[in-house]
């Protein structure tokens, strides 16, 4: 199911969208302020957002900006009444996937919304997010924000296998197995300990990845 965040401060845009929305099977939060939205987002990530430029407490675009610095591909659409062309470049230079003006069709907005997240699924399938740190399978490359990290071979799979089930906990043993165990040379606990505590080191000892005590480790998103 998509899940969609919409920050909207005009009660009957927000209830419309929304019901029509919830007829094409997408589950739709709608957010009156953008504090909501960020707050929401610190906790969890929707499928897409759609966000006004005008709110009560700020501008659309500088939320635009926070999310982008925060998840490169977290897809996002403008739906406003600014339709002048420097807005709307604006709204694609702060990040935005797509850029929609007021008034809208419900059923044109439900197909851009299916158009965008086609476009980025295919992004979202070689790079893999959590917080600041990017992975890119295709390149085989680990960054933190924008500087790549040089990282060994089975640093790279460990954090690679954490990122692919990220919000799940991966046992030590999981990760011994599939680390280490294909390649057929046996390796004891202390390996995965070393491993970890050099790859935390280079990547300057991130939230995202948590040590799950006695147990194993687990890759989420704190900002």
């Amino acid at each position: 199911m998509i899940e969609v965040y919409y920050a909207e401060d005009d009660e009957t845009i927000g209830k419309s969208v929304k019901e029509y929305l919830e007829q094409q099977n997408c589950r739709v939060t709608v957010f009156e302020t953008i504090t909501g939205v960020r707050q929401a987002l610190i906790g969890h990530l929707p499928t897409v957002i759609l966000l006004d430029w005008n709110m009560p407490d700020g501008q659309g675009n500088e939320l635009c900006r926070w999310i982008r610095e925060r998840w490169k591909a977290l897809p996002m659409i403008y739906l406003t009444v600014r339709g002048d062309s420097h807005d709307i470049v604006a709204g694609f230079q702060n990040g935005a996937d797509d850029y929609v003006v007021k008034p809208f069709d419900l059923a044109v907005l439900h197909s851009r919304i299916l158009a965008v997240l086609r476009r980025t699924e295919s992004v979202n399938d070689t790079k893999l997010f959590c917080d600041d740190l990017m992975l890119d399978k295709e390149r085989m490359a680990v960054y933190v924000g924008q500087k790549e990290i040089v990282v060994s071979q089975p640093e790279y799979r460990v954090l690679l296998i954490l990122m692919e089930n990220k919000g799940k906990t991966i046992t030590r043993s999981q990760l011994l197995e599939q680390v280490w165990d294909s390649s057929g040379n046996y390796v004891n606990d202390n390996t995965l300990t070393v491993t970890l505590k050099r790859l935390r080191e280079k990547l300057n000892n991130p939230a995202c990845l948590k040590t799950i005590r006695s147990f194993g480790y687990r890759m989420e998103d704190t900002k």
